[in-house]
C-alpha cells in the first residue's frame, strides 16, 4: 500500500519553526510534540532563514551567532508585539476552555 505525503501549510511551517526557536527546547522534541521528522523542521527552519537547507559543515555547532543589541525603538516595537502576540492567545485559549466546557455539556 502506497503511503500518503502529509502536506503542511506555509502557516504551520513558520509556527513550528517560531515553537522552535523561542522555546529553546531540542529540535528533536519539538519535532515529536508536532508529529514530524527532526529532518523536516530543519529544512524548514533554513528555509525560513535565507540559508540552505544542505548538511551542516563539520565544525559547525548549531548554535546562533549572538544577536546585536536592538535600539531602545527596535526593543519597544518587539514588545508591543509580543504583547499583541499574548493578548491573542489568551483569547484563543479563553474560547477553547469555553468550547470544552459546552462539549462537556452536551448530551450523548
Amino acid at each position: 500500500m502506497a503511503k500518503t505525503r502529509r502536506e503542511f501549510t506555509p502557516e504551520f511551517k513558520r509556527e513550528a519553526v517560531a515553537l522552535l526557536e523561542s522555546s529553546g527546547r531540542p529540535q528533536m522534541q519539538v519535532a515529536a510534540e508536532l508529529g514530524i521528522q527532526p529532518s523536516m523542521l530543519r529544512q524548514w527552519r533554513a528555509t525560513l532563514n535565507g540559508a540552505s537547507p544542505g548538511p551542516r559543515s563539520a565544525g559547525s555547532t548549531g548554535a546562533s551567532p549572538p544577536s546585536p543589541v536592538a535600539s531602545p525603538s527596535d526593543q519597544a516595537a518587539e514588545i508591543a508585539r509580543l504583547r499583541r502576540e499574548l493578548d491573542r492567545t489568551r483569547m484563543e485559549r479563553d474560547v477553547l476552555k469555553k468550547a470544552i466546557g459546552i462539549f462537556a455539556e452536551m448530551p450523548k
